[in-house]
């Protein structure tokens, strides 16, 4: 942790020093070319707001950055995101999201602890030993990362880890002035699998307030190669994927928007590894086929002329499901039967997770809020008030038997919510904003069980203030309380000799709950090394209080005992510091992303085992304006971490001990906008260029092997 503090340490405080020198020149980026990390729009309610300029921590992920992961997986769009890690595995099906220490392989998508949208659409799954989301990378023009519970007033109650919004493109995002259509084809490869991707973009206006768009994605890999040479058996895949999306423009200047949106991510994975969030030989492999689809219907007013409505609605459908079925103890082993015994495991019975079955999670979720607008001398004011509400089906089926599965309990949860936001704007250099959520839920299980009732309650406020043109600093406190899901609430299991105890519902299940208290500062300034060069710093730091976490129980089994399934733990705090710095010019451009976090369970007084290593990504590049190229290097260093994975579930998922870890990334751009190349752009990198071997601290599998990718798009306009 040392070397990653000390080297992160020195370059902030060269890059805070050159900007604060350079803060009394020139008003903040007024007149600055380039655009950083920090300066980008982060979706919100209320004034509208770049990243530097918001107290919280965010993240905005634009298209550049997207293209330029050349991503396989969803996952691998994170790497410089400070704060979040990816937990599980390398495996399509195995990812799920950490930030700040919240969120598990347990309970996928940790039980609503991070909230994920598509669109404003809500994304959950939660199935043993499966990952939490289920996408293309190509699908999306922007991901917006805003880390801690502040997020809960406006997105849902739970939110203690934070909240991963999606944007999908639109067909104004590919069709250039003067056109009114365009085709963008484009082809991947990547050597560690023989990854292929083969992608197809047609936009058309088709008269003057309506456009439309059709995607279509085709992504192969087969098992990929670790650092160490082994192959990671279970990570081919064989994916496609697609979105059409409608858009309309009425009203007065057609400022009003009405939109509707489709789409679709398909698999069917043979011989998969049924333990896909890490190495588990003892589970043995199976066939899975996964569909994930999200609709979206989305009307917007924003009524300029009139300062009482700034209306948006959100109608959403999405559906995962995930049917699983020939499993085997081998690849190309006998199909297991019931009285099989697997080691590890037991004796496969007629409720066993190993047989076929098709899991599901559908969800309907309606979603209005409007802005008030009061702008005065010297002031503005912006409130905010809507509700949200939402009923999820969890199922689970299986041909020729009406057994349920008690380890995935059926239920409804019907949701509805509602919330506030009050932003105030003095002189142009105070922020004040003050907001406040309330949620109840009705949860019905199909089992017979007793209907459970709840609410959770989310206040916040924040501030912002401009010390100067170049300097701000702000803080918030928050307060969220999370329900507990119907997994939590109504799973129940059979006694496993020597292992643990026969597990019954947790029908009294405490909510949980965070008081979370933020801080830090920012820096900006332009005109530093040359003409019209931009620099931006900000950092926060955090503390956070959890209260009643639930966690499963792992109580031994003597005979005849049963315990709840799942039970809270407590009290346990985590707390950190988040930074992001970036420059870019016309010649040079830089970024760093680092991140500490430090958890602790206090009713045991160990470290929380959910944490994270520490890690600082940097990266530098330089670009040539005239040929449209930029190539570039990413550095990445990262601690041990307090504490090492290495049991889950009674089982040894880990390959040796996780350890500090340093890594290079290289990457070129070319994307030239004249000749007879104009609209073409070739992406190349090497991954892991030293093949560094290691494995993070939350992850079961070792790191992959160094990895050539190339991609080639071509734009066609009309």
């Amino acid at each position: 942790m040392g070397l990653v503090r000390s080297r992160a340490a020195a370059l902030l405080g060269g890059v805070a020093l050159a900007i604060v020198a350079q803060q009394g020149a020139v008003a903040q980026n007024v007149n600055a070319t380039n655009i950083t990390l920090l300066e980008r729009l982060v979706i919100g309610a209320g004034a509208p707001k770049v990243a530097i300029n918001t107290p919280q921590a965010v993240t905005v992920l634009n298209q550049a950055d997207i293209d330029q992961a050349q991503a396989s997986t969803m996952g691998d769009l994170f790497a410089n995101v400070p704060g979040v890690a990816i937990v599980g595995s390398q495996r399509q099906f195995g990812e799920a999201f950490n930030i700040r220490g919240i969120g598990t392989t347990e309970n996928s998508s940790d039980g609503s602890r991070i909230i994920i949208n598509v669109d404003g659409a809500p994304k959950f799954n939660e199935q043993y030993r499966m990952g939490s989301f289920f996408s293309d990378p190509e699908l999306y023009k922007q991901v917006e990362v805003l880390r801690g519970p502040a997020s809960s007033t406006l997105y849902g109650s739970g939110a203690l880890g934070g909240v991963i919004n999606f944007t999908t493109k639109d067909a104004a995002d590919f069709i250039q002035d003067g056109d009114t259509g365009a085709l963008r084809v484009k082809a991947s490869y990547d050597s560690n699998g023989a990854g292929t991707l083969t992608s197809a973009v047609l936009a058309q206006q088709v008269n003057e307030t309506f456009e439309i768009l059709a995607a279509g994605n085709w992504r192969r890999r087969n098992d990929i190669e670790l650092a160490k040479g082994t192959p990671l058996s279970g990570s081919a895949f064989n994916t496609l994927s697609g979105l059409v999306k409608g858009t309309a423009h009425f009203g007065d200047n057609n400022e009003q928007e009405l939109s509707l949106s489709y789409q679709r991510w398909f698999s069917d994975a043979k011989d998969q590894a049924y333990a896909q969030t890490g190495t588990s030989a003892s589970f043995g492999v199976t066939d899975r086929t996964v569909i994930d689809e999200t609709a979206v219907l989305h009307w917007e007013n924003p009524a300029t002329d009139n300062p009482w409505v700034d209306l948006k609605v959100n109608l959403s459908y999405s559906n995962t499901t995930n049917d699983q079925t020939n499993h085997r103890a081998t690849v190309g082993g006998p199909r297991t039967v019931i009285g099989t015994v697997l080691p590890g495991v037991g004796a496969v019975t007629a409720d066993n997770i190993l047989l076929d079955t098709r899991y599901g999670y559908k969800t309907w979720q309606l979603t209005a809020d409007n802005t008030v607008e009061w702008i005065g001398e010297g002031f503005e004011n912006y409130l905010t008030a809507g509700f949200q509400a939402s009923t999820q089906d969890r199922s689970v089926t299986r041909p020729g038997t009406a057994l349920a599965l008690p380890a995935h309990p059926q239920g409804t949860e019907n949701k509805f919510g509602v919330f506030a936001q009050n932003e105030f704007i003095w002189a142009e250099k105070l922020t004040l904003i003050a907001g406040a959520r309330g949620d109840f839920h009705w949860v019905n299980a199909t089992t017979g069980a007793s209907n459970i009732e709840g609410s959770a309650f989310s206040p916040k406020v924040s501030a912002h203030y401009e010390v100067t043109d170049n300097i701000g600093v702000f803080a918030s406190l928050a307060h969220t309380e999370r329900m507990p899901t119907i997994d939590e609430l109504y799973s129940v299991a059979a006694a496993s000799p020597g292992r643990s105890a026969a597990k019954s519902t947790s029908l009294g299940l405490q909510k949980e709950s965070a008081n979370t208290i933020e801080g830090g500062f920012s820096l900006s300034g332009n005109d530093l090394l040359m003409g019209g060069d931009t620099a931006a710093i900000k950092t926060t730091a955090f503390y956070s209080d959890l209260t009643n976490l639930i966690a499963s129980n792992t109580a031994s089994a003597p005979g005849g005992v049963v315990v709840p399934y799942y039970g809270n733990i407590g009290k346990a705090r985590i707390y950190g510091v988040e930074v992001e710095a970036s420059y870019d010019s016309e010649l040079l451009f830089a970024s760093l992303a680092y991140g500490l976090t430090i958890g602790d369970d206090l009713v045991t007084n160990t470290p929380l085992t959910t944490v994270a290593q520490s890690k600082a990504a940097l990266t530098v590049g330089i670009r040539n304006v005239e040929y449209d190229f930029d190539i570039g290097a990413r550095l990445t260093l990262a601690d041990k971490g307090r504490h090492v994975l290495q049991i889950v579930q009674g089982q040894n998922v880990g390959d040796g001990t996780a350890e500090a870890f340093a890594t290079v990334d290289l990457f070129a751009t070319w994307k030239p906008d004249t000749g007879p190349l104009a609209g073409t752009e070739i992406q190349a990198g090497i991954d892991n260029l030293f093949n560094a071997d290691y494995r993070q601290n939350l992850s079961a599998d070792r790191s992959t092997g160094r990895t050539f990718k190339i991609s080639v798009a071509k734009q066609f306009g009309w």
